[in-house]
């Protein structure tokens, strides 16, 4: 591969912050865009060779067929793109991103990575352009670098490549931050239009969805040392009466996981058992073991995002609510967002 940007590059990061940025009085700085909740993804194309790698520089290419496929297929024979991968899937008459079956693509076994491609295919969502033919974009302006994504991307014919949606208008922006989670995005994104762009560095600003849940204390992990406690598990009452687990909070300091593992041991329903969690490529069956205990705490956790009715990753805990019943922590007290189709945020090449 001889490209003007060849492999392994770090993708340009984004840091956190509260709120959309606005423009200033003199005249436009920001570009806004949604934030896709998928896998980043560099897309290199020297013409009949493609390398699709992970922000840490792993292959994806073996686990998405269909959208190397589609590279070589639509996009221009020499081409640098920064983008997600994510998999969109019917909810309830609309189409929104599911992050569960993005992660099951991630397989070892080569018939099962064939049969995922095409029961659950993948999109590539471009946000940027690295280099294009002989030309390296990344010490251009985002407007430059913008322009040639469109170019490569935003008529490509190919419904596995698509073209993330831009506005300058911090309104706009605003409205996409609520509009939007709908389709299972995760925020709302900010590139300086004068920025160049920086590999590995946190040059883009991001605003993300937070909020917060009573659960409670269903159990615990013994921490991977073997003292004190590893995480929490967390449970919300359904609309049947029934405390189903929604998922759990950890990273305690050591002080405080050897307390947390003090109030709870006296409240474990066996002291003799433990029990078995969901065994996944992800975690063995040692670590799914968790010890239950009596469900009467209360704690409030923030937490960003849910997902088929668990939290779509580690939630962080907040405070004690002695004040609140378990029986009242149910899925009601959580905000569900408006149903939006994901395919009208993809709109590929348009802006506002």
């Amino acid at each position: 591969m001889d490209l003007p940007v060849n492999p392994p590059v770090q993708p340009m990061l984004a840091k956190a912050v509260g709120a959309v940025p606005d423009q200033p009085a003199e005249g436009p700085v920001w570009s806004y865009e949604p934030k896709w909740d998928g896998f980043r993804a560099l897309i290199f194309r020297d013409a009949d060779e493609v390398v699709m790698a992970s922000r840490g520089g792993k292959d994806l290419a073996r686990y998405f067929p269909e959208i190397v496929d589609a590279a070589r297929r639509a996009l221009p024979p020499r081409i640098v793109l920064d983008g997600e991968v994510a998999v969109a899937r019917p909810v309830g008459g609309v189409n929104r991103l599911d992050w569960d079956s993005l992660s099951q693509r991630i397989h070892p076994a080569a018939s099962r990575v064939a049969k995922l491609a095409e029961e659950t295919p993948a999109v590539f969502i471009g946000f940027d352009a690295l280099a294009t033919d002989t030309l390296d974009l990344t010490g251009e302006q985002f407007d430059v670098r913008r322009a040639a994504l469109l170019e490569a991307a935003a008529d490509s014919g190919d419904e596995r490549i698509q073209v993330s949606r831009v506005t300058r208008d911090p309104d706009v922006a605003k409205a996409w931050f609520a509009e939007f989670e709908g389709a299972g995005l995760d925020g709302v994104v900010g590139k300086r239009l004068d920025g160049i762009y920086v590999p590995g560095k946190r040059e883009m600003v991001k605003v993300k969805h937070k909020r917060t849940a009573d659960c409670v204390i269903l159990g615990y992990r013994v921490h991977k040392s073997g003292t004190g406690l590893g995480s929490m598990l967390l449970g919300l009452f359904d609309d049947t009466g029934d405390l189903r687990m929604v998922g759990g909070s950890s990273a305690f300091a050591d002080k405080v996981r050897l307390e947390l593992q003090e109030l709870l041991e006296p409240m474990r329903l066996d002291p003799d058992n433990v029990a078995q969690g969901e065994v996944s490529r992800w975690r063995s069956a040692g670590s799914a073991e968790w010890i239950p205990v009596r469900p009467e705490l209360v704690a409030e956790f923030a937490y960003d995002q849910m997902e088929n009715q668990r939290f779509r990753h580690t939630v962080k805990f907040l405070r004690w609510r002695a004040d609140r019943e378990p029986e009242s922590c149910g899925y009601d007290q959580l905000e569900v967002p408006l149903t939006y189709d994901i395919f009208d945020v993809l709109e590929t090449g348009k802006s506002s």
